[in-house]
């Protein structure tokens, strides 16, 4: 009598030539000529461009708007961080930034007033220009007459002293002068350095804006969301992925060729899909990348019968434009076929001219 361990051993070996033979059927279909002549074809899976959603601002996630599987448009809020501690920051430059534009109109009104003393010092040092002047030339007319004996020496010694007061008035003045210009370059200064202040604090508030601007994160393309990796309440670092979406714009078929037929297809050559779900439809598509590296290599390679065994991955791409047009049918992880022609020249057989949905 069987046991139940020889029954699951029995179970797996079946299940296993079942699906031995489908991919050997498979793979004899396709060398034995069941596709039409010029056509090869080998099986994949739709796929599409994966995008990771991250934060750009560590924190704290406070709420995400969608739900896995949810188709999604552009621009559209995905989820929310905390900003709370940003918006305290923001207060606070907001509040340093006023305070600093208060800054400039005191240093200008330093510069008004230190300009006002500087014509005053100059006023000064005219004045005292003139008296030195008046003070020079009454010491020469005295120093005349002292010599003709008609003035006295004590004339002569209060003139001189007069001359030398009105000179020590002048080098006075234009001291005064000098420091009100070096008071003057001061304020003007301390506006450069209120100015400055005032564009520092602007450019804190324009980057805490935009972290605040960044803290609700949106769809950067038209797509489906994939899983979510985080949930609301957790924290997640600078650059930490909150979810995972599909482009759904960007859409496409890797499939696999053997040497003889990989090395016949150039990129841009047109291409066909079919899905096992919708085999009545085929639906355009283009050869995006041909890959020149071979994938299910043989360990040596020595004849030319091994050689032909290598299988190149293809791409088939489909249509920007079409994808748009059928956006919300267009669905990851189906399986299904892509067709290339050999000879790009060749015309496509009649079971494979294009059938789109209505």
């Amino acid at each position: 009598m069987m046991t139940n361990a020889s029954k699951t051993r029995l179970l797996y070996l079946a299940l296993a030539a079942l699906v031995f033979g489908a991919a050997f059927y498979f793979w004899q279909s396709t060398e034995n000529g069941d596709l039409p002549e010029g056509v090869a074809g080998g099986n994949g899976r739709v796929e599409a461009v994966e995008i990771d959603l991250a934060s750009m601002i560590p924190g704290r996630v406070e709420d995400i708007m969608v739900t896995e599987g949810e188709f999604v448009t552009v621009g559209q809020a995905l989820a929310r961080m905390d900003t709370s501690n940003l918006q305290a920051r923001l207060q606070e430059a907001q509040a340093y930034l006023q305070k600093a534009t208060t800054g400039i109109d005191i240093a200008q009104n330093f510069v008004v007033q230190r300009q006002a003393e500087l014509r005053a010092a100059q006023a000064v040092v005219l004045q005292r220009r003139a008296e030195l002047n008046s003070a020079q030339n009454q010491l020469g007319r005295t120093r005349e007459l002292v010599a003709d004996k008609v003035a006295t020496q004590q004339r002569l010694d209060e003139d001189t002293a007069r001359y030398q007061s009105a000179l020590a008035a002048v080098s006075a003045g234009e001291a005064q002068m000098a420091a009100v210009q070096a008071a003057i370059r001061a304020a003007q200064a301390q506006v450069v350095g209120a100015n400055a202040d005032v564009q520092a604090a602007q450019a804190t508030i324009g980057r805490i804006k935009t972290d605040i601007d960044e803290g609700l994160l949106r769809a950067p393309r038209n797509g489906r969301v994939q899983y979510l990796v985080v949930r609301p309440g957790e924290i997640v670092p600078g650059g930490g992925v909150i979810l995972n979406m599909v482009d759904l714009t960007d859409v496409y078929m890797t499939f696999f060729l053997p040497t003889a037929q990989a090395g016949l297809i150039a990129l841009d050559d047109e291409a066909r899909i079919v899905l096992d779900v919708a085999p009545q439809f085929v639906i355009p598509a283009r050869i995006s990348f041909v890959s020149d590296v071979a994938q299910f290599t043989p360990k040596t390679i020595e004849t030319q019968d091994e050689r032909a065994k290598l299988m190149f991955p293809i791409r088939a791409r489909v249509d920007r434009d079409l994808l748009e047009r059928y956006l919300k049918l267009v669905k990851t992880g189906l399986p299904g076929m892509a067709y290339v022609r050999t000879d790009a020249a060749a015309d496509w057989p009649e079971m494979f001219q294009v059938q789109l949905p209505q």
